[in-house]
């Protein structure tokens, strides 16, 4: 069933009608596909994209910052709106949670949402589940992730957020779904549902979205008066308190809880739980090593409130992003040796890759068999004796940091790099290095997906016409012939309009990024102007 509400998002009821509307999309792109040159299918990849934002309504800021991620990185965006009966406990407020399907009709048309799915539980679970909800074949998360925080008082909880959301996953079939890291506990289980099943979607965590206070938005905040909303932000200071805290080297578990009850003591909040737990495995920690999950539930009169904060003991990262030509990455080696951070040369990577693919005797074209080879080997990156000597590139305990810049990995290394099974791997293994921080990397979308957390994220970009001149001046240093600027000024422009409107890993500015245009400055300015800012704003927050 489609229900038109005389805008231009679509309203879906049906599996059918959700179904038929997605297959429609999918095939018109395919055909334009078909369709089109060769040389220009590229600019048309990105059409067929599909990014979910799974809520249950009574959308708000929060919900629409998500939104947004999905608009900004997905063609055709998909917000489903249930309240599933699955994750309600007999006592909690299933029949009093807020529906609001109107008012969050307007708001998913204001933000450009292309459709809507809210099915009744009947239609989303089968007839059995009007009959007895048991008869409802369920998704049981692993049970060490469900025993402690929300899982050890909410029996039941996760079981029902894994099935609604691995049947909204199949059912939608996206390239992207986007949740909030509010719910740290449901974000983890998510991922190890995505990743145990086998579920080929990118699960994207987007941060917090608070009120002036401090408060995490939460469709039951409505639920609170005014005195109690301004009671509830002690639950922010508190976690806040902790994070200060543990910036000053604190990592005692007991100790970090007890800065949190500190500030709770200040209002009328019971809380429910302060634990601080493995961010990935939600196992209990008695210190924090790496990385550690500090989360709180409290209710502040008859309402329940969650909240989190990561505390991450690592180096900072510095992420690069920006089109091609601005200089990334000369300045982004530049700022490594400046700081004493790894220059992870991601490029360096796809070039080891690319070496061990041609000594295999893979053909490059075989991506199957590539994409086995990528899964299985191993690329380590290491520092130079001094900072004046490159960093040095091994793979599956051979250094090939000669080898790889040879002419036949040159010439092939274009083709494996743009492999989407090659590109998932390669990230995985920079996300490792990330683990551990204390590195500087540059690409398209390092800032918004493979390190979204960075200490310092900065987007460097420069005028087409800027960024034409430099690249005649390049050329004609080469020796490669005089090159008209308006020529040049055309193949930028179209390989900006492509690099951002890529399937695989378009150019994207993070929204918490810092912009540097780099007309009129040298190399060493921008480079001096970035050490500034890391100074300024990574080193003041650690000493915070």
């Amino acid at each position: 069933m489609v229900i038109n509400l005389g805008g231009s998002v679509r309203l879906f009821t049906t599996v059918a009608g959700l179904r038929c509307y997605l297959e429609l999309h999918r095939s018109q792109q395919d055909g334009l596909k078909l369709n089109q040159p060769i040389s220009d299918a590229s600019s048309l990849a990105p059409a067929a994209t599909v990014g979910l934002v799974p809520t249950m309504g009574a959308l708000h800021q929060g919900h629409l910052s998500l939104i947004q991620r999905a608009r900004q990185e997905n063609a055709l965006v998909i917000v489903s709106i249930f309240v599933n009966p699955l994750q309600f406990g007999p006592t909690e407020d299933f029949q009093q949670y807020p529906r609001t399907l109107e008012t969050d009709r307007h708001l998913c048309e204001q933000a450009g949402v292309d459709a809507i799915f809210a099915p009744t539980a009947e239609e989303l679970y089968g007839s059995a589940y009007c009959r007895q909800q048991e008869q409802v074949t369920q998704v049981v998360p692993p049970q060490f992730m469900t025993a402690t925080l929300c899982g050890r008082s909410r029996l039941g909880h996760f079981q029902g957020v894994a099935t609604v959301v691995t049947k909204l996953l199949q059912l939608v079939q996206p390239d992207r779904a986007y949740f909030g890291r509010k719910d740290g506990q449901q974000l983890a289980i998510i991922q190890r549902l995505v990743r145990d099943l086998n579920i080929p979607v990118e699960v994207v965590g987007c941060e917090t979205v608070r009120e002036a206070s401090g408060l995490a938005l939460s469709s039951r905040n409505q639920y609170l008066s005014a005195q109690e909303r301004e009671q509830a932000a002690a639950i922010y200071r508190g976690l806040q308190r902790a994070k200060q805290q543990f910036q000053t080297g604190e990592k005692d578990t007991n100790a970090l809880i007890d800065a949190v009850k500190v500030e709770l003591a200040t209002v009328p909040i019971k809380p429910e739980y302060i634990e601080l737990v493995h961010p990935m495995t939600m196992a209990p920690l008695d210190k924090v090593d790496e990385a550690g999950l500090l989360a709180i539930a409290a209710r502040l009169g008859s309402t329940r409130l969650i909240d989190n904060v990561v505390l991450q003991d690592r180096q900072p990262i510095v992420a690069i992003d920006g089109p091609a030509g601005a200089g990334k990455s000369t300045v982004t080696r530049q700022i490594a040796q400046a700081l004493g951070l790894l220059y992870l040369d991601t490029g360096a990577m796809y070039r080891a890759l690319t070496w061990l693919v041609l000594q295999s005797g893979i053909d490059i074209q075989d991506e199957p068999a590539i994409a086995e080879l990528v899964s299985k080997c191993e690329i380590q990156l290491v520092p130079g004796e001094n900072p004046q000597e490159p960093v040095r590139v091994w793979i599956d305990q051979q250094e090939v940091t000669e080898a790889i810049r040879d002419l036949e990995v040159t010439s092939n290394v274009s083709a494996i790099a743009a492999q989407p099974a090659v590109r998932k791997e390669l990230v995985k293994q920079q996300q490792r290095y990330g683990r551990k921080g204390g590195i500087a990397i540059e690409g398209r979308d390092i800032g918004t997906h493979v390190f979204p957390d960075a200490e310092l994220k900065i987007f460097l970009t420069a005028s087409v016409q800027e960024r034409a001149r430099r690249r005649q001046q390049d050329l004609k240093n080469q020796g490669k012939g005089d090159i008209s600027l308006d020529e040049l000024e055309r193949l930028i422009y179209e390989r900006d309009r492509k690099d951002s409107t890529r399937t695989l890993a378009p150019l994207q500015k993070a929204v918490d990024a810092i912009e540097i245009n780099t007309d009129g400055l040298t190399i060493a300015e921008v480079r001096d102007r970035i050490v500034a800012l890391y100074h300024e704003r990574v080193s003041t927050a650690a000493k915070a």
